[in-house]
């Protein structure tokens, strides 16, 4: 199979998970709203929905990433303090805890040790870490490719943890459950676009990974 067709195949695999972390919450908690339960309840319910498909992700693949772990941690600190002090609002503002943490991760690791893009690479081509850990090993132009994409993805994902966090205080929660996600798919759709657009004007586009996906 060709590199574009790899990473085609990556970034198919990207979003549909994406699909699934983020529609399984929405669902949850509108279905509950709709049922009359409180705001507390019904994003402690679409929280923890998303944290059993994060134990089955984990199970199934039989590892526990340190992707998994940062997200099993945002999401226990959320859980912790909307219990301690009783505000819905820490379960939204978490989302925001999650791409900070995250696009940190992108931009530290952009120059030091091994890109976070290339860890959401392997985790999406299994069958292919140990190539896909090679080419960056031996390749200074995938090496490059990776550091620039960690680069756009983490001062995106920076980006869009201040304007949530702003948004979480300002609008009502019911309207801001929604814009959340709205904001995420709004978010890597203009990465997954860029990214798409940076491996069309490359001649290696192997250079640039699939990246991770919340």
């Amino acid at each position: 199979m060709r590199e574009t067709d790899m990473q085609q195949h990556g970034m198919t695999a990207m979003i549909r998970s994406m699909a699934w972390d983020l529609g399984l919450p929405l669902a949850a908690y509108y279905a509950l709203h709709t049922a009359d339960a409180s705001d507390t309840a019904a994003l402690l319910a679409g929280s923890g929905a998303a944290g059993v498909r994060l134990v089955w992700v984990a199970a199934r693949s039989r590892a526990l990433s340190a992707f998994s772990m940062v997200m099993g941690a945002v999401f226990g600190v959320g859980l912790l303090f909307t219990l301690l002090t009783g505000d819905p609002r820490f379960l939204l503002v978490k989302h925001s805890a999650m791409a900070a943490v995250i696009g940190s991760m992108f931009l530290i690791t952009a120059f030091r040790g091994r890109p976070l893009t290339l860890a959401a690479q392997q985790s999406f081509m299994p069958k292919r870490a140990a190539e896909l850990a090679e080419a960056y090993a031996t390749t200074p132009e995938i090496r490059h490719g990776h550091r620039v994409a960690s680069l756009v993805w983490g001062g995106g994902l920076l980006a869009e943890a201040v304007v949530r966090a702003a948004l979480v205080y300002t609008l009502p929660i019911s309207v801001m459950v929604g814009l959340s996600t709205a904001l995420t798919v709004v978010t890597f759709a203009a990465l997954i676009g860029w990214n798409a657009r940076y491996i069309a004007t490359h001649s290696r586009p192997a250079a640039t990974p699939a990246p991770l996906a919340a």
